[in-house]
């Protein structure tokens, strides 16, 4: 079977999904979506750095709709707030397209019904799946922390912590915008404005789906960000931070369980990891409390000093986006979300305690 499909976005993540739909024999591109007027009209192909594939890009939305097309990959940058991307992928659901996004869309149940249901009745109007996919989220807490909890007999905690080196991310509005570097914390405090309200709605989604594994319900939801300052100016790709401003982020949240114990997640992204003499080298680190302990370590590399670092985790998110096309397109209509892995249970039946 070819699926066709539309790609929405030629970022870096969406150029790299370009090439790899381009190259694969078993995908036929039908649509881009671009939001610059100055990629709008050229071909796909181009954008992609291929040879031209007779695909033009548009930024209509309306040619999109239009496309009989099987799957749409949705990947926009994200952007405040976490709702602004919804109006288009309502359309596009409406319109009979399933959609894989990189870009939220976890778990949509997990919010409020005004955020949900819209969500809910145009994949139901379309007969269309809506699926949020990526590496995180999507597969480091949902599928792999969660599957190591089935070697417990007893669980207490699980603690997710990621390590992102932003130093060479070449593009200013993502490092000092939405990574929020650069701020000054005496007059705008980022662990507590509309960054840490955008990364709560995102990364929530994790939670409630990995409490949801471990069949149990989330009583509460607690904040724990902090900021680093630079110590000195640091010169990053993306421009330079004064000494005095941010230069480093800790979001976290600790997640506790209806049943007493306590899931936790956090993620640095940093313009130095000198700054963090306690992290390792590891892109993630995985501990997980009770009986027994169990300690994991994950790093995605790309094994070549001379790539871009950051090409091996786009290289990733891609491949996790493009091998669940046919089980988004096979999935009944509603959100989509990989069944959970046999994971540790406080009761062996039954969804929720």
């Amino acid at each position: 079977m070819v699926y066709r499909v539309v790609q929405w976005a030629t970022g870096s993540m969406g150029r790299t999904a370009l090439r790899r739909v381009i190259d694969h024999p078993e995908l036929e591109l039908v649509g881009c979506h671009v939001y610059s007027a100055a990629k709008a009209g050229q071909d796909a192909g181009t954008l992609a750095g291929r040879d031209p594939v007779g695909v033009t890009a548009t930024n209509d939305i309306a040619a999109i709709l239009a496309l009989d097309a099987d799957v749409v990959l949705h990947m926009p940058r994200i952007t405040l707030p976490y709702a602004a991307m919804n109006a288009d992928v309502e359309r596009l659901l409406a319109a009979g397209k399933n959609i894989i996004s990189i870009a939220g869309f976890h778990a949509p149940w997990a919010h409020a019904p005004d955020y949900a249901e819209p969500l809910r009745a145009a994949c139901v109007a379309g007969g269309s799946t809506l699926a949020g996919l990526g590496v995180n989220p999507g597969v480091i807490v949902e599928r792999i922390a969660l599957a190591a909890t089935g070697l417990c007999s007893r669980l207490d905690a699980v603690r997710v912590h990621e390590t992102v080196d932003a130093s060479a991310m070449t593009s200013p509005g993502f490092v000092f915008g939405l990574m929020g570097f650069g701020s000054d914390p005496d007059t705008d405090d980022v662990t507590r404005g509309p960054l840490a309200q955008l990364y709560t709605q995102l990364f929530s989604e994790v939670l409630h789906l990995a409490a949801q594994g471990l069949g149990e319900r989330i009583a509460r939801i607690e904040p724990a960000h902090e900021l680093t300052r630079a110590p000195r100016d640091i010169h990053v790709a993306a421009g330079v931070i004064a000494a005095g401003r941010v230069a480093a982020t800790r979001w976290r949240w600790l997640a506790m369980l209806e049943g007493g114990g306590r899931i936790e997640l956090a993620i640095l992204w940093t313009a130095d990891p000198s700054l963090h003499p306690e992290i390792g080298a590891a892109h993630w680190t995985i501990a997980i409390e009770g009986r027994p302990n169990i300690r994991m370590t994950l790093s995605i590399d790309e094994g070549d000093p001379a790539m871009p670092r950051a090409r091996a985790l786009t290289d990733a998110t891609v491949a996790v986006a493009l091998a669940a096309i046919p089980h988004v397109v096979g999935a009944p209509p509603g959100f989509f979300a990989y069944p959970h892995p046999p994971a540790w249970r406080a009761r062996l039946s039954g969804d929720s305690l």
